[in-house]
């Protein structure tokens, strides 16, 4: 069953959130991963939530999307990831 990472990322850091930005889509890649949405605009439909940037990112099952995000091949850009950016992330199961 596919599965759906989702972040919500406060990039604090523009400059140095670059080169996040150029590594890790290579380990997304590397696991089956494909980006479905990635920092376009959004809009808060309901609610109080203001997301920032909305990364969407689908596999093919939850196990999978957990062995990449621990994976030793995004440790580097993840390290970046929190180093210029706050960010929360989700983990869905498709339907």
């Amino acid at each position: 069953m596919s599965a759906y990472v989702i972040f919500d990322i406060d990039v604090t850091d523009p400059e140095g959130y670059k080169e996040y930005a150029n590594l890790a889509p290579p380990t997304v890649a590397s696991y089956g991963g494909r980006y479905l949405a990635r920092g376009g605009s959004n809009e808060t439909l309901e609610g109080d939530w203001h997301a920032k940037r909305l990364v969407i990112l689908e596999f093919n099952d939850v196990d999978k999307a957990r062995a990449w995000l621990n994976s030793p091949e995004y440790a580097p850009a993840r390290r970046l990831r929190h180093q210029y950016a706050k960010s929360n992330a989700v983990v869905v199961e498709g339907i």
